[in-house]
C-alpha cells in the first residue's frame, strides 16, 4: 500500500510554507542539497532529509509549554487565615505552538473543605407565594444551623421581585397604584408591584434575615409569568451592594411558582432596548431600569453568572420543573430542585443543591481564539480517563479532579501576535490564564542575504534557496528573461529523445514552466507529473479517498487499493454481538466475505446450518470441567478458551438482560448450565456453574407404590362418580313418577265402574192449572 507523503506533495517553495503543511514536515536549508531542479524535495519528513544527507541544517520547530505560576492546592478554606484559597493549579501557562502540532498540559481542581459560602435568597413575592412567605419567617435561623454543619463561614442575604410595573405585566390603572389587590376577595390588601428590591446584603447575622423577611408583604401582577430574571441579573452584577466575597462559594437561590419572562417579552410593554447587563440599583436598592429595558436573555444571564462565579439554584414547583431543567442546559453552573407548594422543604432543597454543586467540577473556556482547537481529557475520582470530557461528577469534598488539556493551532496569524484565553471551573473564582504565541518562522530566515553572490548577485539567498530579483530566473538567478535559452534546452528533457518538458510545458533557463490544465495541476522538474491521471472508481478520481500524485493514487488513512476504493475500516463488518463478520468470514474492503458454509447476510449473521453460540462455547466449558476449571494454570484449554473470560458461580442466575443462557446434558445425565455476554473488547464473559446439576437415582419401590396408589385412587374416584350419576338419575325418575301421580283425577266416587244405575234429575218449572199457579217440581 502506497502512502501519501504530504510534505513532498505540498509543493512548498519556502521554509515557512513547508512548516504549515504538517507538523511532521521539515525543511533542509543546506545550500547544495538535492537536485538543482528539485525545490520541493527540501520539504520532507525529517527522517527522509537525514537519509538524503541534509546534515544538521534542518528546520523543524516544535511546540513547547512552560508553567509560569503554579501554587499548590489548598486543603481547607480560608475561614481562619488571610491566605488565598487555591482550588486550581497551575494558574498561568505559556505555550509556543507550531500549527498542527498539538501540545498538552495538565491542570488539577479540588473542592476544598470548609470553604466559605455566600447565599443570597431571591424570592418571588407575587400573590401566589403568600403561603411560602409565611413559612420562611424563621428560615434564616434554621438554614444557618444546617449550613454550619457544612462550613464554618456562612453568610445570608435576601431580595425579592414581582414584575415590571407597566401594562400588560401589572395593574396600572389609577385605582390599583397603591393597592393592586383591590376587589380581590381572597386577599384584598397588598403592596404595589415592583421589579426587584435588594433588601439585605450578605451577613452572618441570621436574625437580621428573619427580621427582614417578617417585614415583607406580597404584591400582585397581571399575567402569570414573573420578572425574576431581571432580579437574577441584578443580584449577579451588583457585587458591591450584594456583598459577594472574593473567596467564597456564591449561591443564588431563586424561588418561584411560575414561569419567567425572557428577552423580547418586554416588547409587549413597549420596551425595545435590550438589557445592557449592568447594575441599576439606586440608593434605596431598588431596580431603576425595570420600566426602561427588556428582560435579559438566557445567554446574558449565563455570561454574567459565570463572570461573577455564581451558582444559580432554581427552586420551583413541580409543574414547572421541566422548563427550568431545560434552562440549566443553557446556563452553566445552574441546578434545579422541586419546591413544595408552601416552601416547607426549602432548607433540604438548598442542602441538596449545595451538595450537588460541590460534587462536580466542570471547566469553562473564556475568550478562546478562533485559530485554536482545545481537547480535554478528564480523570475523575475513579482514576479512569474520559477523552472529550471536561466534567467530573460524584466527587467528595477534598477530591481532586485532573484534566489534560491539549491545544492545537491550525494556522498562523497574519502578523506576529500573542493570544490569551482562560480556563475556569464553573462557579469557582480560580482560573488558569494561558498565553499562546505561534512558532511560524524558520531560524534560517534571520540570515537572509540580499543580492547574494550565491544568487549571482541577482537575488536574495534565504534558507538554501534564491529568491530572484524581477526579470531573473533559475535556481541561482543565472538567467535573464529574453536571452537565448537554446543551450539549456537539453536540461529540460527527462531523457534523451523525449520531448521538452514532456510536451506539457515550456523550457526557460534550464527549467520547465508547466502549462495550466483545466483538468488539474501539471508539475515536476520535467512536467512529467499531474494530479488527474490516476485510476478512477465510478468516475471519481482515486474513489474520493486519496490524492493523485504523479499518476499514482496516494490513499488516505483507512483506504487501500490502486484506486483507493478499499476501506480498511472494519466497523461496517461488526455484527451486533461485536464479532467481525459474526466470526464466520473475513472483512475485505469494509464488506464481509462469508467463509462458513451456509452463512450469509451483511455481517454473515444468518446461518441456518451453523452451530449456535452455545454449541461453540460448549467445547470451552467441557474442557474446563475436565481439567478442574483452572484455565489460567492449564494450557490444555487455552486454544478453546482463548477469547473467554471465565467466572465461576455456585448457581446460575440470569439477571443480565444481555446474557444468553445455555445448557446441555452431560454424559452422566447431568445438566450443565452457563451464560455468556459479548464484551466490547471482542472477548466473551462466560459465567459457568462450578458443578453440573445432577438429579438423584429414582427409587423403584417408590415409583411402584405411586403407580399402584394412583390406579386405586383413580378407580375409587371413577366408582364415586358412577354412584353419583346413578343417584342423580334415580332421583330424577322418582320425581317424574310423583309428578305423574299427582295429575291423576280419578277417585272411587267418580269412577264409572262404581256409578248407581238410578239417576235423579230435578227440573224447575211453572204451570197454570185451573187458573191456579203452581210452582214446584215433578218427579
Amino acid at each position: 500500500m502506497t502512502r501519501l507523503n504530504i510534505c513532498t506533495s505540498g509543493s512548498a517553495t519556502s521554509c515557512e510554507e513547508c512548516l504549515l503543511i504538517h507538523p511532521k514536515c521539515a525543511w533542509c536549508s543546506k545550500e547544495d542539497f538535492g537536485s538543482p531542479r528539485s525545490v520541493i524535495s527540501r520539504c520532507d519528513l525529517r527522517e527522509n532529509l537525514i537519509r538524503n544527507r541534509c546534515g544538521g541544517e534542518i528546520e523543524s520547530p516544535t511546540s513547547s509549554t512552560h508553567i509560569l505560576r503554579s501554587q499548590p492546592l489548598s486543603s481547607k478554606g480560608s475561614s481562619s487565615t488571610d491566605l488565598d484559597v487555591i482550588q486550581m493549579t497551575p494558574q498561568e501557562v505559556a505555550m509556543n505552538l507550531r500549527p498542527g502540532n498539538k501540545n498538552t498540559f495538565q491542570l488539577q481542581v479540588r473542592q476544598v473543605e470548609d470553604y466559605p459560602v455566600d447565599l443570597y435568597y431571591l424570592m418571588d413575592l407575587s400573590l401566589s407565594m403568600k403561603d411560602d412567605l409565611d413559612n420562611i419567617r424563621n428560615l434564616g435561623t434554621k438554614l444557618a444551623e444546617e449550613m454550619r454543619k457544612l462550613t464554618s463561614n456562612f453568610r445570608l442575604g435576601f431580595g425579592s421581585f414581582v414584575d415590571k410595573n407597566i401594562s400588560p405585566f401589572s395593574y396600572t390603572a389609577p385605582r390599583y397604584q397603591t393597592n393592586p389587590c383591590i376587589g380581590y376577595k381572597l386577599f384584598p390588601n397588598c403592596v404595589p408591584s415592583f421589579g426587584f428590591r435588594h433588601l439585605l446584603p450578605l451577613t452572618d447575622r441570621v436574625d437580621s434575615f428573619n427580621e427582614e423577611v417578617r417585614k415583607q408583604r406580597v404584591s400582585r401582577n397581571r399575567d402569570a409569568p414573573e420578572g425574576g430574571f431581571d432580579a437574577v441579573l441584578q443580584a449577579a452584577v451588583c457585587k458591591e451592594k450584594i456583598g459577594w466575597r472574593k473567596d467564597a462559594l456564591h449561591l443564588l437561590v431563586f424561588t418561584t411558582d411560575d414561569v419567567p419572562h425572557i428577552a423580547l417579552d418586554g416588547k409587549l410593554g413597549g420596551l425595545v432596548q435590550p438589557h445592557d447587563g449592568q447594575c441599576h440599583l439606586n440608593e434605596a436598592n431598588e431596580y431603576t431600569a425595570s420600566n426602561q429595558m427588556d428582560y435579559p436573555s438566557l445567554a446574558l444571564l449565563g455570561e454574567k453568572l459565570a463572570e461573577n462565579n455564581i451558582n444559580l439554584i432554581f427552586a420551583v414547583t413541580k409543574n414547572h420543573y421541566m422548563l427550568y431543567k431545560n434552562f440549566t442546559a443553557l446556563i452553566p453552573g445552574t441546578t434545579v430542585e422541586i419546591l413544595h407548594g408552601d416552601s416547607k422543604n426549602i432548607i433540604q432543597l438548598i442542602i441538596n443543591a449545595y451538595n450537588s454543586i460541590r460534587s462536580k467540577v466542570e471547566l469553562s473556556v473564556w475568550d478562546q481564539p478562533e485559530d485554536l482547537n482545545l481537547f480535554f481529557t478528564a480523570t475523575c475520582q475513579d482514576g479512569v480517563s474520559y477523552p472529550g470530557q471536561r466534567k467530573c461528577e460524584g466527587l467528595k469534598i477534598g477530591d481532586t479532579a485532573t484534566f489534560d488539556v491539549s491545544v492545537e493551532a491550525w494556522n498562523c496569524p497574519s502578523r506576529h501576535t500573542e493570544h490569551r484565553f482562560t480556563l475556569r471551573p464553573v462557579g469557582f473564582r480560580d482560573s488558569l490564564e494561558v498565553g499562546v504565541t505561534y512558532n511560524c518562522t524558520c531560524g534560517c530566515s534571520t540570515g537572509l542575504e540580499p543580492d547574494s553572490t550565491r544568487c549571482n548577485g541577482n537575488g536574495t539567498y534565504i534558507c538554501g534557496l534564491c529568491e530572484c530579483n524581477p526579470s531573473y530566473l533559475g535556481t541561482r538567478c543565472e538567467c535573464q528573461e529574453g536571452e537565448n535559452q537554446s543551450v539549456y534546452q537539453n536540461l529540460c528533457r527527462e531523457a534523451e529523445g523525449k520531448p521538452l518538458c514532456s510536451g506539457r510545458g515550456e523550457c526557460s533557463c534550464n527549467q520547465c514552466s508547466c502549462f495550466e490544465s483545466e483538468f488539474g495541476k501539471i508539475y515536476g522538474p520535467f512536467c512529467e507529473c499531474d494530479n488527474f491521471s490516476c485510476a478512477r472508481n465510478k468516475g471519481v478520481l482515486c474513489s474520493g479517498h486519496g490524492e493523485c500524485h504523479c499518476g499514482e493514487c496516494k490513499c488516505h488513512a483507512g483506504y487501500i487499493g490502486d484506486n483507493c476504493n478499499c476501506s480498511t475500516d472494519i466497523s461496517t463488518c461488526q455484527a451486533k454481538d461485536g464479532q467481525i463478520c459474526s466470526d464466520r468470514g473475513h472483512c475485505v474492503c469494509g464488506q464481509c466475505q462469508c467463509t462458513e458454509p451456509g452463512a450469509f447476510g451483511e455481517t454473515c449473521e444468518k446461518c441456518p446450518t451453523c452451530p449456535d453460540a452455545c454449541s461453540t462455547k460448549r467445547d470451552c466449558v467441557e474442557c474446563l470441567l475436565r481439567h478442574s476449571g483452572k484455565p489460567a494454570g492449564n494450557q490444555t484449554c487455552h486454544s478453546s478458551c482463548k477469547d473467554e473470560v471465565i467466572t465461576w458461580v455456585d448457581t446460575t442466575v440470569k439477571d443480565d438482560q444481555e446474557a444468553t443462557l445455555c445448557f446441555y446434558k452431560t454424559a452422566q445425565d447431568c445438566v450443565m448450565m452457563f451464560t455468556y455476554v459479548e464484551l466490547p473488547s471482542g472477548k466473551t464473559n462466560l459465567t459457568v456453574l462450578k458443578e453440573p446439576e445432577c438429579g438423584t437415582a429414582p427409587n423403584a419401590m417408590t415409583i411402584l407404590l405411586a403407580v399402584v396408589g394412583s390406579i386405586v385412587l383413580i378407580g375409587i374416584a371413577l366408582l364415586a362418580i358412577w354412584k353419583l350419576l346413578v343417584t342423580i338419575h334415580d332421583r330424577r325418575e322418582f320425581a317424574k313418577f310423583q309428578s305423574e301421580r299427582s295429575r291423576a283425577r280419578y277417585e272411587m266416587a267418580s269412577n264409572p265402574l262404581y256409578r248407581k244405575p238410578i239417576s235423579t234429575h230435578t227440573v224447575d218449572f211453572t204451570f197454570n192449572k185451573f187458573n191456579k199457579s203452581y210452582n214446584g217440581t215433578v218427579d
